[in-house]
């Protein structure tokens, strides 16, 4: 929310009239043609950058003005090249402006990068990118090569098809020589002067290690000093964009391509003549391969560094950041050159077992279990221990890490059919991952609707409904385990919570165990769950368990969905006995339980219609539930729909197996049901029926009447007497007169159908071929011809 000064000028930016604009625009203009850029200048090109960002539409400045706030890209004030980039950000570019490359800054090239369209407009910044590169330090500014790569690399990510393989042979050079061959003594500082200060006194020393302890070895991003060099730098960016590099420099061309058989190094200094002699084998590789070997040794010596003790804690996270970058490098190297994995496994799985039990280090383990999986099976390691880390513990005891639930969602997503085929504990392990979502659902719900599908087998399909649907339970649960180290638990208002008390009570302790479960197979469900919803009562209003149960009816879409393409009948059938059983076993949050409902009905209709033999499959059990008069109160949802498939799909036509006994019996249960709730008002606390559960039930009893006739006179008698009944103006069974109006209506036309059996059977229970008729494609009959006229008649002028 905007403080009310910030939405006044906001407002007053966009209600600007253009006549004033245009004012504004030739102050600014003669601003700007003053030598010395002053306070109303900068004020003023604050405030052209509101106007012009306040609005959604994109503005063209006058050319005059626009030239004029280009220069101030190359102005020396940094100040002014912030302001001036974002003035035209929001602007047009002028057509046939011409860009002077030779005079870039990070502003002005992301500029021409964001007003890019395509890679005419890209290339002259990239050709002049790589002169800079290819120049001398002394033929430039001395700032100017330190600006270039980070520039080049944001080139490189949004437009690499401006890159030719010439730019790729002198880029993969010059990263060899900032990698492995920058200073190794630390950058001048400024003397403190006084008596002592002497030319001894300023030399620089060498360059130390995190611990303190003087560097043995060649420069990275882990060493320290009081001062670095320019080509010290150079390898601090040079290490930030290599695995962009490595992943980007495979889609150039190669119809550019010219051969440059002299791959020396162009780094001035004393240092390459020291090391070429220990290095003249790596210099005869090809400049990729030597950037591979130079990265590889690069990792290796950055994994060597992060085993020291730093001193300070930011030093610390610097490590564990420069691993993640080295381990996710070596995976990029080990894929484009399959014989380095023999030499990169042994030093990862070194690291692995250094690790493995500092779960501190858990966002280094994630990109070490990539590595495993894209070649532990060429290196024949075994992987087991990793996933039992990965899917074992890390959700067991992080899941309330939100980076490492970030890392390790993403781990997953990119890697869901290598998972598949390669990790059977994948699959099993939903109970774990799904605490990642029961904590923080709003964040992860986007990463697991991408997952989930992959999680649905024919063998965890039952237990993976249940726990979908005690996942709100979950998410309190994991509140309770939490809150449980603290004593004593109170909420805000200072209650006691006695959700904790249960958590802590050995003789409830194993319902509260079975959620908290880091695999699946020790059973699809407990016996005890209304016992756990009562003692969960309280966590229905915390705003966690809310927020996890809003995500639910998104996952329950999604996995029937799926189940339907890998299950067979016989799991279908246990599916719906599933829906049946757990309409009534949900955590007590009222909008809960009416979404679930309303996923259930519409996807019980789905999968009888997909297999109506499910129907008689299931009739004992969708009988019962649709012979209970209480289900209509409490489930009505899904009593209407259950009702809606028994008299749609018990038919002959659907199944064979569909006797006139089961009709009749299914027509029995109906009756009493509808008998019972229009005779007498509702139970004390419950509403009156909703009509549409009515009319279902005297639509259901009709059709099954019209596949045997001998029940005709039972339903008629009962619309005879609704008739009756309701010719008085009102019931007590129906609150609404305009309700009861269209129950009586519905019923004397199901009573007028009845009366010709043989009409009945065909309106209520169609053929087939007359639910999917195509006529409008039959080129045999007249319906085409006269579709096509009368679309051309509405289409004619």
């Amino acid at each position: 929310m905007y403080s009310h000064g910030s939405e006044s000028l906001i407002k007053q930016a966009r209600e600007i009239q253009e006549s004033e604009l245009q004012k504004f625009y030739g102050r600014l203009v003669r601003l700007l043609q003053a030598k010395e850029v002053g306070h109303e200048t900068i004020d003023s090109l604050q405030r052209l950058h509101l106007i012009l960002s306040a609005t959604k539409f994109t503005r063209i400045l006058p050319p005059e003005l626009h030239k004029r706030i280009l220069l101030l890209i190359s102005s020396p004030l940094e100040q002014l090249q912030v302001l001036s980039s974002a003035v035209l950000r929001e602007t047009l570019p002028l057509s046939g402006q011409e860009v002077n490359y030779s005079h870039l800054n990070s502003h002005a090239a992301s500029l021409l990068v964001s007003q890019a369209r395509s890679r005419p407009d890209v290339a002259p910044l990239c050709a002049q990118l790589f002169r800079t590169l290819e120049s001398r330090q002394s033929e430039g500014p001395a700032h100017s090569i330190t600006h270039t790569l980070p520039i080049l690399n944001t080139v490189i990510t949004h437009s690499p098809e401006c890159l030719t393989e010439e730019h790729v042979t002198l880029l993969s050079k010059k990263l060899v020589d900032w990698l492995r061959y920058a200073s190794i003594t630390q950058g001048g500082g400024t003397s403190s002067g006084g008596f002592f200060s002497g030319p001894r006194s300023r030399q620089p020393g060498p360059i130390a290690e995190l611990d303190g302890t003087v560097s043995g070895d060649f420069f990275t991003v882990l060493c320290v000093g009081q001062g670095f060099t320019e080509d010290q730098w150079m390898n601090v960016y040079s290490f930030s964009m290599l695995r962009n590099w490595l992943l980007t420099y495979h889609s150039v061309s190669n119809c550019n391509t010219t051969a440059d058989s002299d791959d020396r190094s162009e780094v001035d200094g004393s240092v390459i003549s020291m090391v070429s002699a220990t290095s003249s084998s790596s210099r005869l590789l090809p400049p990729k391969e030597r950037l591979r070997e130079k990265a590889f040794q690069y990792c290796q010596r950055l994994i060597e560094q992060s085993d020291r003790k730093a001193h300070k804690r930011t030093d610390t996270e610097l490590q564990k950041a420069c691993l993640v970058e080295a381990v996710c490098i070596l995976d990029c190297v080990c894929l484009e050159d399959t014989s380095l994995v023999y030499r990169v496994f042994p030093c990862i799985k070194a690291l692995y077992g250094r690790l493995c039990s500092d779960l501190s280090f858990a966002r280094v383990l994630v990109p070490i279990a990539q590595f495993y999986l894209n070649h532990g099976e060429m290196a024949a390691v075994d992987c087991e221990p990793v996933w039992q880390l990965v899917f074992g513990r890390f959700p067991a005891e992080l899941f309330n890490d939100p980076f490492l639930a970030h890392e390790l969602l993403r781990f997953l997503r990119l890697n869901i059919e290598n998972l598949q085929l390669r990790v059977p504990q994948y699959t099993l392990s939903f109970p774990n991952l799904l605490k990642f979502l029961a904590w923080d659902s709003s964040a992860m719900v986007d990463d697991f609707v991408d997952l989930l599908p992959s999680l649905v087998t024919a063998g965890t399909a039952v237990e993976l409904l249940h726990t979908l649907l005690d996942l709100p339970c979950l998410s309190a649960t994991l509140v309770l385990q939490l809150r449980s180290a603290c004593l004593p638990i109170t909420e805000p208002s200072g209650r006691i919570l006695q959700a904790l008390d249960a958590f802590r009570n050995p003789s409830v302790r194993g319902l509260f165990l079975f959620l908290l479960r880091g695999e699946a197979g020790s059973g699809d469900t407990i016996e005890r769950l209304s016992t756990l919803h009562e003692l969960l009562t309280e966590s229905a209003d915390w705003p966690r368990v809310i927020q996890c149960a809003q995500t639910v009816p998104v996952l329950l879409h999604i996995f029937f969905n799926t189940v339907i393409k890998v299950a067979d009948e016989k799991l279908l059938a246990h599916l719906i006995l599933v829906q049946l059983e757990r309409s009534s076993l949900l955590l007590k949050i009222p909008k809960y339980i009416k979404e679930v409902h309303r996923v259930f009905s519409c996807h019980l209709l789905k999968l009888c219609k997909l297999h109506p033999s499910l129907v008689v499959d299931q009739s004992h059990e969708l009988l019962e539930f649709a012979g209970t008069t209480a289900n209509v109160y409490s489930k009505e949802e899904v009593y209407t729909h259950v009702v809606w498939v028994l008299g749609e799909y018990l038919s002959v036509s659907c199944d064979a197996r569909c006797s006139v006994r089961l009709i009749t019996s299914c027509f029995e249960a109906l009756e009493a049901v509808l008998f019972e709730i229009t005779s007498s008002a509702p139970p004390a606390g419950a509403v009156c029926p909703n009509p549409r559960v009515i009319t279902t039930l005297m639509s259901a009893l009709a059709k099954l009447a019209s596949r045997s006739h001998d029940l005709i006179p039972r339903i008629s008698l009962f619309f005879s007497k609704l008739r009756t009944v309701t010719r008085g103006g009102s019931a007590a069974w129906c609150s609404d007169e305009e309700d009861l109006v269209a129950i009586v209506t519905r019923g004397e036309e199901l009573w007028s159908l009845l009366k010709a059996p043989g009409v009945a059977q065909s309106v209520l229970t169609p053929p087939p071929h007359v639910n999917t008729a195509q006529w409008h494609r039959d080129t045999n009959v007249a319906m085409p011809l006269q579709l096509r006229t009368i679309t051309s008649l509405t289409h004619s002028q």
